[in-house]
């Protein structure tokens, strides 16, 4: 069986058409997203529409919980308060409801997908190095868990002590622990303008990730159109 992991789609609809049709080409059976749906970029309405009909296991993101909510948005940067509030008004009561009502964590198979972090999946902390993963491997039941947040492709490694390496491709070893970053499909953050999602091959144990080119100059145009920060659009190219 082979997974199509991918999270942090963020409203953007050409790069997530691009994970998807390049997960057909990897003959990937089963999809899983790891939250944060909305946000930042102008199709929350479309991207949401294709999670939902491919009918897979989803967890809650930040930018999820707040666009389906009233929540207070002071924690958030400027642009990422703009883009929550446009997309407050954009979406229907029924696709708030369907956000809103999201689990913060779930179990998939063998492994446990999660948007943020596991020790406390609501408070929506950063797993940035070794002693935020570890916070999470002591709340980790499985031998592999998934999550996002950080827009970052990142594993960690626990056997006896923790270890971080960017992702690119790992085998699952028996008697350690992975904690697994999948990237971000619509707005990267390590310096790479490419939609990322990872790809789980539950016969041979390897998780691999993938990056891909997608029509990123329609995805700003919509982001200008739609009356949005004009910043917001320039980032994408930057990968940050």
């Amino acid at each position: 069986m082979r997974f199509a992991i991918f999270g942090d789609i963020h409203a953007n609809f050409e790069a997530f058409e691009a994970v998807l049709a390049d997960a057909k080409r990897e003959k990937c059976d089963r999809f899983i997203c790891l939250g944060d749906v909305v946000g930042y970029n102008a199709d929350p309405q479309a991207c949401l529409a294709i999670v939902k009909e491919l009918g897979c296991p989803v967890v809650k993101g930040n930018h999820d919980e707040y666009a389906s909510s009233l929540c207070s948005l002071e924690t958030f940067n400027p642009l990422a308060e703009s883009a929550i509030r446009w997309t407050r008004e954009t979406l229907t009561p029924a696709e708030k409801e369907f956000l809103g009502s999201l689990p913060l964590t779930t179990d998939v198979e063998s492994f446990t997908i999660v948007h943020a972090t596991l020790d406390s999946p609501g408070d929506w902390g950063y797993v940035l190095n070794q002693l935020d993963a570890a916070a999470s491997f002591s709340r980790q039941e499985r031998q592999v868990c998934f999550f996002g947040h950080t827009h970052s492709p990142r594993l960690f490694v626990k056997d006896g002590s923790v270890v971080g390496f960017p992702l690119t491709e790992v085998k699952i070893e028996p008697k350690k622990q992975y904690f697994i970053n999948v990237g971000s499909v619509g707005q990267p953050r390590d310096g790479d303008w490419r939609a990322a999602y990872a790809v789980y091959d539950l016969d041979s144990k390897k998780v691999s990730l993938r990056r891909l080119k997608y029509d990123i100059e329609k995805a700003q145009a919509k982001i200008r159109n739609a009356g949005l920060p004009l910043k917001l659009a320039e980032r994408l190219f930057l990968g940050r």
